[in-house]
């Protein structure tokens, strides 16, 4: 797709980054057909947004590995040198993941109600099931 422009990394916003990145993660494209039809000139180009703003690991060999899971419990997690966009990035993914653990826990306690008979009840919170004995 000659197209005669010639590009540079900054033309690129997040939102178009992240929308090929998504593309080529659902399968609707391989990165170099994401290359020709959206002109971008650089060969590793896509490649990197995939390492840097995908949900799965593609460095060296990792087709076969999942993805890394975020740290949940530090307040900071991530490194002062990530873009605001990076961090909102890694917030939005954690969160999602998060969400997805939820109702896969929601749908346990389901089957155990349902096909088991078992009823799990959920404690208030601030309540412990241990006895408070930290004397420090």
């Amino acid at each position: 797709m000659e197209s005669g422009i010639k590009r540079s990394q900054r033309d690129y916003t997040l939102a178009f980054k992240l929308s090929v990145v998504e593309q080529v993660e659902k399968g609707e494209l391989t990165y170099k057909q994401a290359q020709d039809r959206y002109g971008i000139q650089g060969r590793s180009t896509v490649l990197v947004w995939l390492r840097k703003h995908g949900r799965q690991s593609w460095g060296d060999g990792a087709s076969s590995r999942l993805p890394m899971p975020m740290p949940m419990k530090k307040s900071s997690f991530a490194p002062a040198s990530l873009t605001p966009e990076q961090k909102i990035k890694a917030l939005e993914v954690q969160l999602q993941e998060a969400n997805e653990k939820a109702r896969l826990f929601e749908a346990v306690l389901d089957v155990l109600k349902k096909d088991y008979g078992v009823r799990v009840v959920k404690k208030p919170l601030g309540k412990s099931s241990r006895k408070s004995s930290s004397q420090s």
